[in-house]
């Protein structure tokens, strides 16, 4: 089993918060007016659909959050393949358990693995190129380390985690400040000396006077193939240089070929679509 690289207490804040939304008053009234309270079972969680694992083990610590008597055997490995029918975990104990548990390990598993199977197809996309798959910030309020660890068990890689991991001017802020050379001028005086210092840019023009001023990253947003080309040979050896907006599996290929350093894609957390799995009782 693959040991995951985000800390224990962010899964278990994001679990119990989920656990408890779904308790509501700390009631499960279908489980318990139907279940005995000495009610044993066994279940399996399943793919429905093809797909990559993420989230098997943190499906498996919600059971064991929801009642620390269950017992739960996890099948498959992180970032496996999934093909239907494969059994991902088996969890066994107090039967009111597993049954109030279950949506909360489900939804966490399938949307992970959803987000996992669709960045594995982004970098299939783009292999044998130098450029990186990589997710932003788009993503769901509280589950960001989460969706953010899905992309890297799919073989992406992150861009920032948060406003504080290091300064992206986006057009926003070069309107506010009078423009590029001003906004990287006042990034450059009062970033510290550790701080990557990236700029949004939408035309030549603008990435000519980002290079000038010594940007270490330029984000190249909705540049056509023929600007994109010319915008990677200017930077060469000068920045590195990150194409976003909009790019889909049918265009991603051509940008990763125009040579761009990092692509960065939100519909890998925004909008992304949840694997198919069940939960399936054992008799």
């Amino acid at each position: 089993m693959r040991v995951m690289d985000v800390h224990p207490l962010v899964v278990d804040d994001v679990i119990m918060r989920a656990l408890r939304e779904d308790l509501g008053h700390g009631h499960d009234a279908t489980s318990a007016a139907l279940i005995s309270m000495d009610s044993t079972a066994r279940a399996v969680m399943r793919a429905r659909k093809a797909g990559v694992l993420a989230g098997g083990m943190i499906a498996a610590r919600a059971f064991t959050l929801c009642d620390p008597a269950l017992s739960v055997d996890v099948h498959i490995t992180e970032g496996a393949a999934l093909a239907p029918g494969d059994d991902i975990l088996t969890v066994s104990g107090p039967a009111r358990s597993i049954l109030t548990g279950e949506r909360t390990a489900l939804n966490i598993a399938c949307h992970l693995s959803g987000i996992a199977t669709q960045t594995a197809r982004y970098v299939e996309a783009v292999k044998g190129t130098d450029a990186r798959i990589v997710c932003t910030r788009k993503t769901l309020p509280g589950l960001r380390a989460l969706q953010k660890y899905a992309v890297r068990v799919g073989g992406g890689h992150n861009h920032r985690f948060g406003l504080d991991d290091g300064i992206l001017i986006k057009d926003n802020h070069i309107a506010m400040t009078g423009g590029v050379t001003a906004a990287l001028a006042l990034a450059r005086r009062n970033a510290g000396h550790m701080v990557k210092v990236e700029i949004e840019v939408d035309t030549l023009a603008q990435l000519e006077e980002a290079l000038a001023q010594g940007a270490d990253v330029v984000l190249l947003d909705n540049m056509p193939p023929a600007d994109l080309l010319q915008a990677v040979a200017m930077a060469r050896g000068r920045a590195v240089t990150e194409a976003s907006g909009g790019i889909t599996l049918e265009t991603v290929r051509a940008v990763a070929e125009a040579g761009v350093d990092i692509i960065s894609v939100g519909a890998l957390t925004h909008s992304v679509t949840a694997l198919d799995l069940g939960l399936d009782t054992v008799l």
